[in-house]
């Protein structure tokens, strides 16, 4: 069934948000200021806004399936070397290589869903793709504090992370044909980026950086705000970004419901509300229990506001999918636009001050919905 290896390409997509849990090892590991480790994640998902509309491109001349398995042979080289040397540069440049093949994956794997099921099935299958990438995501610093705790080296997660790759680019193959002629008209650097002058694209593009960064940001702080907090160790405070992936994956799961049944708009309005009233409660108290509580809360609320955005963008343009899928794609860039200020702040003024860019963010999400 050809649909089966698809999807596992969405849990091999997840991967991607290792790096909140990967920057507070390497930060303790190489004892780097918050404002160095940040350039992990901004290494990570500065690419996104490069290779997004490149990559349509080439996936118009090489077909989805071989774009795909391009984007794995480049996610297992940068699994791998991290365990053949091991420094804070090549870690730089091995997670610019994860952030390059995600980028890839992300564009290409959408598009192979719609050539194998039918049209009125297409939302319902990229919805449960969000859901399984979220459950590989929540699962990533349970590997990593296994591999810890049983084997000394949370490090092993990236030999866990390669051989499921190797695994899922041979069961495509091996399943999926090559498509060498795409029908639709790919995507161009122009078609693309003239979409800018069009005022809903761009506010709804901003919004795309918004939700990403404020994703990224909880991933790497979540486990850092804890320590800081509560005093729990690393090992232990990593859970909590797991935690955070659980209420997302929930979230998914469940507003795939209820989005049938309530308005975006309305929808959208109930989440920010809730959202910035949880994140800012989480700034304020230090209990454990309360503080695991409101990550459960903000993880659900921002759970589907990414595929709200990207449903009003695509329905504002259907004419120029193509070109506004690449669009919505080089948004995913906002994880490395945030991290830099919320490093400065946090060396500055501590922790919790160098959240206040994803409160920022919150908030414009909130005024998004106004206008």
């Amino acid at each position: 069934m050809k649909l089966l290896p698809i999807m596992f390409g969405f849990f091999v997509m997840g991967f991607v948000d290792v790096v909140g849990i990967a920057t507070n090892n390497v930060k303790s590991d190489f004892a780097l200021s918050d404002t160095l480790a940040n350039l992990i994640p901004m290494m990570v998902f500065l690419w996104f806004a490069v290779f997004s509309i490149p990559t349509g491109i080439v996936m118009g001349k090489i077909g989805r399936r071989n774009t795909v398995l391009l984007s794995m042979a480049i996610t297992i080289v940068a699994m791998i070397l991290p365990l053949l040397y091991y420094s804070f540069a090549c870690l730089l440049f091995s997670f610019a290589l994860l952030g390059i093949g995600n980028t890839i994956l992300q564009v290409s794997l959408n598009p192979m869903v719609a050539k194998v099921v039918s049209a009125d099935r297409i939302a319902s299958i990229l919805t449960m793709g969000q859901f399984v990438k979220a459950i590989s995501s929540f699962l990533g610093p349970i590997i990593a504090g296994a591999a810890a705790s049983y084997f000394g080296s949370w490090k092993l997660i990236f030999v866990v992370y390669a051989v499921t790759t190797v695994l899922s680019a041979l069961w495509l193959m091996m399943s999926v044909e090559a498509d060498h002629s795409v029908e639709e008209k790919p995507a161009t650097f122009s078609s693309a980026l003239s979409l800018f002058s069009d005022k809903t694209i761009l506010w709804l593009f901003v919004g795309i950086l918004a939700v990403v960064g404020i994703d990224v940001g909880l991933n790497t702080c979540i486990p850092k705000l804890l320590m800081e907090k509560t005093g729990l160790a690393l090992s232990e405070a990593g859970l909590g970004t797991s935690l955070y992936f659980v209420s997302r994956t929930a979230g998914a799961f469940a507003g795939a419901f209820l989005l049938a049944r309530i308005a975006g708009n309305r929808f959208l309005r109930i989440c920010m509300i809730i959202s910035v009233v949880a994140f800012v409660a989480m700034l304020l108290v230090c209990d454990l229990w309360v503080l695991l509580f409101l990550i459960v809360v903000v993880g659900l609320a921002c759970s589907n506001v990414f595929s709200i955005l990207f449903s009003y963008a695509l329905q504002h343009k259907p004419e120029q999918a193509n070109e506004v899928s690449a669009l919505m794609i080089m948004g995913v860039s906002g994880g490395a636009l945030v991290m830099p200020f919320m490093g400065i702040l946090s060396d500055t003024f501590g922790q919790t001050a160098g959240m206040i860019p994803l409160l920022v963010c919150m908030l414009y999400l909130g005024y998004l919905k106004v206008k």
